[in-house]
């Protein structure tokens, strides 16, 4: 139980607070989108297109499944609360840490969701997606850190402060 586990948005920063975070308390950073990259030899965007969303999140639940770590700070993608195994690994080995983000906030930063590989079904809006996801996150959640009126270093701050030991 001893790795951080982000989950939340697409551009709510799990990658970019993950990594400082991961430096600050001495921990290993994974980003499991570039271990599905790596994997698949293809970018996130191609893998959907090629594959279609289903077969994304098999590949997604497959490779967060099987991330073994110690003293890790996990960066998965945004669609990962949609993969039950690799939901309940996470639960096994750490603490998941919900970056909540308001939709504002989310819409403001992301740009093209297409072109970040974001898993949106034909017809499905950034706005449906957000709400449709915002249960699953708090579902899972251990830990809520709420991103809205607060700076990259304030929210990190709160990471270190509540992981620190």
């Amino acid at each position: 139980m001893n790795n951080i586990i982000f989950i939340g948005m697409p551009a709510a920063g799990k990658s970019t607070i993950g990594v400082v975070a991961a430096k600050r308390l001495g921990y290993e950073f994974i980003d499991t989108d570039l271990l599905i990259q790596k994997k698949e030899k293809s970018l996130l965007k191609d893998i959907i297109y090629e594959k279609g969303i289903d077969g994304f999140l098999a590949i997604e639940d497959q490779i967060n499944s099987e991330v073994e770590a110690e003293r890790a700070v996990i960066a998965p993608g945004g669609s990962v609360v949609y993969c039950e195994n690799a939901m309940r690994h996470y639960k096994e080995i750490g603490t998941v840490v919900y970056l909540q983000a308001s939709y504002q906030t989310i819409s403001e930063r992301i740009g093209d969701p297409k072109k970040r590989g974001v898993v949106l079904y034909d017809g499905q809006t950034l706005k449906d997606l957000y709400e449709e996801r915002r249960g699953l996150f708090e579902k899972y959640a251990d830990v809520i850190i709420c991103e809205d009126g607060r700076t990259l270093e304030d929210t990190i701050e709160e990471v270190i402060e509540k992981f620190k030991r």
